[in-house]
């Protein structure tokens, strides 16, 4: 009998949390019963309400949940109506939640960590699966110049840093790299890919005003998000992925780089190192050094690490691997 599975999404906005489960979620639809309930996911199921989801949990089934909203929702099917749900939560933190995730976490029937880390910071972890990227959605460019020409940014090729615009995600040090880097490299334009929200305008506002002061404002753009949907044809045209956040949990945008045949930048966050392979993949830097390991991939051996990070994300970081993993977890439930 295939396992019922629903599985939650109820932010409205595309977040890497949410890139995570639609990654799974592909990989799982042929694999259970399953039913995405809130919010769409690209490439996904149509979803369905909670009230449906509680409708068709009157026999034994999973709930795959990895928010708080949606960990409250699930225990309120298990425990205040009684229904036969058992819990899973995905976590990527590496660090300690506070009081009232610390609670809801302790409520589930189990955890999956993405890192031996993360399985640090929360009980009743059943296994630790890193995060996968979809490596038949992200693809390398058959030419990757052409591919960057036709997003009409300028420039012989590209260089990008994907994520809200705040400091936790490193937007300045990105902006610093730049303003350091592309004066050396006459051929290349950098983007600043996600939205600032409203309290952090003035954080926004002071990093244009550093690339105007440094004569960059063609060479550095900012064209606010980038649907889901035309993710990959972003990636797939870059030469380089930048991140470099002073807090990460696990981090997708590199491996989505990597399945798209572009090498990565990055500080040492999330899980940032795992996926260069060794410094073949990617390189880890201080924000201070990042402009100099950027000049470094794109001027000396870019196609062998080009290649190297494809493969290491079809090999090491794929989403069916990832949704192997989740499968051992529910068959143990």
């Amino acid at each position: 009998m295939t396992r019922r599975v629903f599985v939650t999404n109820f932010n409205r906005n595309f977040t890497g949390v949410s890139a995570t489960a639609a990654n799974v979620v592909r990989q799982q639809v042929d694999r259970y019963d399953l039913y995405l309930v809130g919010q769409p996911l690209p490439g996904c199921p149509a979803p369905i309400t909670l009230k449906q989801a509680r409708a068709l949990s009157r026999e034994p089934c999973i709930w795959h949940v990895r928010r708080n909203t949606e960990m409250r929702a699930a225990l309120w099917a298990r425990d205040v109506l009684r229904l036969p749900v058992k819990i899973v939560f995905t976590s990527a933190a590496q660090r300690r939640h506070s009081a009232f995730p610390r609670w809801l976490i302790s409520r589930m029937d189990a955890v999956i960590a993405t890192t031996d880390k993360a399985a640090t910071f929360v009980p009743h972890v059943r296994a630790t699966v890193p995060h996968g990227v979809d490596t038949d959605l992200f693809t390398p460019a058959p030419d990757r110049v052409a591919a960057w020409a036709a997003l009409g940014y300028g420039g012989a090729r590209g260089i990008a840093t994907v994520g809200r615009i705040r400091p936790e995600k490193g937007t300045d040090h990105f902006v610093a790299a730049m303003i350091e880097l592309l004066p050396t490299l006459p051929d290349t334009t950098a983007l600043v890919i996600g939205r600032a929200a409203k309290s952090h305008q003035s954080f926004l506002n002071d990093l244009k005003s550093r690339i105007a002061a440094a004569g960059l404002g063609d060479r550095i753009l900012f064209p606010g998000e980038v649907p889901a949907a035309e993710l990959p044809a972003l990636m797939r045209a870059l030469s380089l992925v930048v991140q470099l956040p002073r807090y990460e949990g696990y981090g997708m945008v590199p491996l989505e780089g990597m399945a798209s045949g572009v090498p990565f930048v990055g500080t040492d966050a999330g899980y940032y190192k795992a996926f260069t392979n060794a410094g073949t993949a990617g390189l880890i830097a201080t924000p201070d050094a990042a402009a100099a390991a950027a000049r470094s991939i794109l001027t000396t051996g870019f196609d062998k690490m080009a290649q190297a990070a494809r493969d290491t994300a079809c090999t090491q970081f794929s989403a069916q691997a990832e949704a192997d993993g989740i499968a051992r977890v529910y068959a143990a439930l």
